[in-house]
C-alpha cells in the first residue's frame, strides 16, 4: 500500500501548492498544511466452515468452505507550517547556494534564473511581480534576453556555475569556457550586463562592497516572492476581472498588459468553468477550476521546480501535536 499513500500525498501536495498560487492572485491569504504522520493498521481474517447435509439420496453430504480477508485502517495527521523559522525561510531571499544547487541538479539556467532572480546587474526581471499583482507593466525584456544567452552557452556545455564564500561572503561564479567567450551568446551577454566583451568569468554578488566594482549585483526573490511571480501566470476568468477581484495591469498607453509575455514560457495556469479532463493538477476555487494541462511540459517543469524550492525553504516540520487527525476508515 505504500505506493498508494505516496501517490495520494504527492497529489494533494501539488493541489495545495496550486491552491496557494491561486490565492495569491486573488490577494487571499496562503496557508500550508503538511502531512506530519501516516499510520496504518492491517487486520487479516481467516474463516473456515464445515457443513453437513443429512438427507437421503444425497451423495455429497459434507461442504467445506474457507475465506481470507483483510482490512486496513489508515490514520493521517496534518500539521500547519508556521512559527519563526518557517516564516523566516519563506520570506528570506533564496540563498545563492541554493540557486547554484538547483543548476547543478539539472535545471536549465534560464528557468532557474527567471524564477529566482528579480535583478541581475541593472536588468530588472519584473521585481514588482514579487508581490501582489502590480498595476503598471514591469520591465523584463532585457533580463530575458540576457538569460537566454546564458542558456545558449549552457546548451553548448560552455557554461559552469560555482558557489564560493570568500571572507564569508556568498558568491556565485559564472564561468564561460575559453573556446566560447568570443561567440555571439557570450558577447551579447557581456553587452547586456554592461561589462567588457572579453570576460569569461562573472561574479554574482548580492551585497558587493565598494572595492568589488566588477561584481554583478543580484537580488534573488524570496520563496513567497517566487510564488507571487508565478501566480501572475494564472488565466483568471473575465468575470472576476470585470468585478475587480484581481488587479488589472496596464501598459503605459493604458492598454491591458499580458502577463503571458513574462511567464508564458515558464508556467501557464488555465481556468475553466467545467472540470478539466486533461489536467496534471487541478483545484476548485471561487467557483472555477484552475489547472495545469497535462501536455504543457514547460509548465509541469516549472511547477516541479517550485515544489523543490518549497521543500528546500520550508525545512523540517516541527514536532508538535497535529492540528487534525483523520481516521480514513477501512
Amino acid at each position: 500500500e505504500r505506493s498508494k499513500f505516496n501517490q495520494a500525498i504527492q497529489k494533494t501536495n501539488d493541489e495545495q501548492l496550486l491552491l496557494n498560487l491561486v490565492r495569491l492572485k486573488y490577494r487571499d491569504t496562503p496557508f500550508f498544511l503538511e502531512v506530519s504522520n501516516v499510520a496504518s493498521q492491517f487486520r487479516l481474517k481467516n474463516k473456515a466452515s464445515f457443513k453437513a447435509q443429512l438427507e437421503s439420496m444425497v451423495k455429497d453430504i459434507f461442504n467445506l468452505g474457507a475465506s481470507t480477508s483483510y482490512e486496513q485502517s489508515p490514520t493521517v495527521s496534518y500539521s500547519p507550517l508556521h512559527g519563526d523559522k518557517f516564516v523566516k525561510n519563506i520570506l528570506s531571499t533564496l540563498p545563492l547556494k541554493t540557486i547554484a544547487l538547483l543548476f547543478h541538479s539539472g535545471w536549465s539556467v534560464e528557468r532557474v534564473f527567471r524564477v529566482s532572480f528579480q535583478l541581475l546587474a541593472e536588468l530588472e526581471n519584473a521585481p514588482g511581480a514579487s508581490g501582489p499583482t502590480p498595476r503598471n507593466a514591469p520591465q523584463y525584456k532585457e533580463f530575458l534576453r540576457a538569460v537566454k544567452y546564458l542558456q545558449e552557452l549552457d546548451d553548448k556545455d560552455a557554461l559552469n556555475i560555482n558557489y564560493q564564500e570568500p571572507n564569508d561572503q556568498p558568491q556565485m561564479v559564472l564561468q564561460i569556457s575559453k573556446d566560447a567567450k568570443k561567440t555571439e551568446p557570450a558577447l551579447e551577454f557581456a553587452r547586456a550586463v554592461g561589462t567588457p566583451s572579453n570576460k569569461s568569468m562573472y561574479i554574482l554578488n548580492q551585497f558587493p562592497t565598494l572595492d568589488q566594482v566588477e561584481h554583478l549585483r543580484v537580488v534573488p526573490r524570496s520563496f513567497l516572492g517566487i510564488m507571487f511571480y508565478l501566480s501572475q501566470s494564472i488565466q483568471v476568468p473575465e468575470r472576476d476581472i470585470l468585478k475587480g477581484k484581481v488587479t488589472l495591469t496596464k501598459n503605459p498607453d493604458g492598454g491591458k498588459f499580458d502577463w503571458f509575455d513574462v511567464t508564458g514560457e515558464l508556467l501557464t495556469i488555465r481556468s475553466s468553468a467545467e472540470e478539466p479532463s486533461r489536467a496534471t493538477v487541478r483545484v476548485f476555487y471561487r467557483d472555477t477550476w484552475f489547472y495545469i494541462d497535462d501536455t504543457d511540459l514547460d509548465s509541469k517543469s516549472t511547477f516541479s521546480l517550485l515544489a523543490q524550492i518549497y521543500a528546500l525553504q520550508s525545512g523540517a516540520i516541527k514536532d508538535a501535536d497535529p492540528i487534525l487527525t483523520i481516521g480514513i476508515g477501512s
